[in-house]
């Protein structure tokens, strides 16, 4: 029987919702290895709303639950349904809205909040010893909430100008954290903490490349399930 996984969304679009093409990838390597997955994300309204085509902010409002609903097809759920003992692991695909809409890392930092559901759903399975697996920025989350844990989020030099968000690493470590250097193609693993993490976006990187990364996320998780 495979794993029973929660993957959790923050809206839909790198720049105020989740990484299109992480959650994507994340849900591909999920169904090769067997899973049994369902999705979930917060019914918040978004902290902000973008144009992707001019960058630039919209004039409008949205719900992280309903943009999500984009990447679920429509099969999703509020995450305050989330009941981690119904489940094996639980993944967080990166994109701006992690920093945004989940946490306020986007705005404060260091210093963010990080939403109750979110929270509660972290600690819910860091308690259950079930592992949580984390790409791009959502290993700000485990830093947040869970400190002294191992996390990567690739760099922290911005080597060859591929990791523009290298300073992340040392607001990681600011935290009481530990950061992990990893390469694009590469995950962490903190087995204390049943905390993997992979760099994915947050590297310049061809897209195969990030979609290898999150695979070897996906599979640590896995195993650890």
């Amino acid at each position: 029987m495979g794993k029973r996984v929660a993957l959790v969304l923050a809206g839909c679009g790198v720049f105020d919702g989740s990484e299109i093409h992480e959650a994507s990838a994340a849900l591909v390597h999920l169904s090769r290895g067997g899973a049994e997955v369902k999705i979930f994300a917060p019914n918040i309204e978004q902290r902000d709303v973008v144009n992707h085509l001019k960058g630039s902010p919209a004039e409008e409002k949205r719900n992280v639950l309903v943009e999500s609903a984009r990447l679920a097809r429509g099969n999703i759920q509020d995450l305050a349904e989330l009941k981690a003992s119904e489940f094996d692991a639980v993944i967080f695909p990166g994109g701006f809205g992690v920093a945004k809409n989940l946490c306020s890392w986007a705005v404060d930092g260091k210093n963010c909040t990080v939403n109750e559901h979110v929270n509660s759903t972290l600690q819910a399975f860091h308690s259950a010893k079930k592992p949580i697996g984390l790409c791009c920025i959502s290993p700000v989350l485990a830093a947040k909430v869970f400190p002294g844990c191992e996390v990567t989020v690739g760099q922290d030099k911005n080597i060859d100008g591929r990791f523009p968000d290298a300073e992340t690493a040392s607001a990681i470590a600011e935290l009481g954290c530990k950061h992990i250097c990893k390469n694009v193609n590469e995950s962490h693993v903190d087995k204390a903490n049943k905390i993997v993490s992979t760099c994915a976006f947050m590297c310049k990187a061809p897209l195969h490349e990030i979609f290898d990364g999150i695979g070897t996320m996906v599979q640590e998780v896995l195993k650890l399930a």
